[in-house]
């Protein structure tokens, strides 16, 4: 039955259908409003062209709206939101020019749990001191939160539940730190939200002391102002992150009763098997470098 609930969930990662069930949700989250969504679509459309300040590979409906639902429907801040992004792109090709899912070797830096929550959306985790700074290189962690990010655009229902992140820092030292650059930094930030189009509710930083005031004050410099009020740092004191996040959707390790977290080893090889051609088409118009092969018998893995 586990495993059953859990190939239905990954098949969900690709399903790029409406769903008519959020709307009340989308109305919540994104302030969303079926009836005036054409006209909100039609003026970011209008302003892109207008103003000319960058250069969407796509400008189709479905493309915009991930854009403006992260930025509660409102087209100028999803504009600016859009040029972030197209500058992050740009900026970072290098990042992209990897095999979508041959970055197994960053294996539990990053994890979630399902199912997803109805307040929380999305509960990420990101576990940096998991990471072994000796054997993978700091570009690839990068490039595992990226390829998780593109993915997670792509999906109308990850669109109006959101993201929260849990940054767990056990565990990270001094390695893990000195490979850390003020590059690096910018590149993380930007991927929990800031110039990409993932509605972000909440980043809530775990297991930490003193000695990562070096680390903090490396990320500090790249948050925007108006982010500060979603971070939230609780130390280890798991009562105050269950003031933000039910028990019910988080791992044990963090006083939660969750059972099903979803590793990064498992999480790449579940997509690429469920990967359908316009997931294959757009990772590859991303610069990601994708195979063909997939599993068809998908109740046999």
């Amino acid at each position: 039955m586990e495993t059953m609930f859990l190939n239905i969930a990954f098949q969900a990662e690709v399903n790029r259908s409406e769903d008519p069930d959020y709307e009340e949700v989308a109305r919540r989250n994104c302030n969303e409003d079926p009836n005036t969504r054409k006209t909100a679509i039609e003026e970011l459309r209008n302003m892109i062209y207008e103003r000319g300040q960058c250069t969407p590979r796509r400008m189709d409906d479905a493309y915009l709206l991930r854009f403006l639902r992260c930025r509660r429907f409102i087209p100028a801040l999803a504009h600016k939101l859009m040029i972030r992004y197209e500058d992050f792109r740009r900026k970072n090709a290098y990042l992209y020019d990897c095999s979508a899912f041959g970055l197994q070797s960053v294996k539990n830096v990053y994890g979630g749990t399902l199912p997803d929550s109805p307040v929380n959306g999305r509960i990420t985790l990101m576990r940096f001191g998991r990471w072994n700074s000796e054997e993978v290189p700091i570009e690839d962690v990068v490039r595992c939160a990226l390829i998780m990010d593109e993915i997670a655009a792509m999906q109308p229902r990850l669109q109006i539940l959101g993201v929260t992140i849990i940054v767990d820092l056990e565990g990270l030292g001094v390695r893990h730190v000195s490979k850390l650059t003020r590059t690096v930094a910018s590149q993380i930030v930007a991927l929990m939200g800031v110039s990409f189009p993932i509605n972000i509710h909440g980043v809530h930083v775990v297991n930490y002391n003193w000695f990562l005031s070096t680390f903090f004050s490396l990320f500090k410099q790249f948050i925007p102002t108006a982010a500060w009020a979603r971070l939230h740092f609780h130390g280890y004191d798991m009562s105050s992150l269950h003031k933000h996040i039910h028990p019910e959707y988080l791992p044990p390790e963090y006083g939660g009763q969750c059972q099903h977290v979803i590793s990064t080893e498992e999480w790449l090889r579940k997509i690429n098997i469920y990967k359908d051609d316009f997931m294959v088409e757009e990772l590859r118009a991303l610069g990601f470098k994708v195979e063909n092969e997939k599993c068809d018998k998908w109740y046999d893995v």
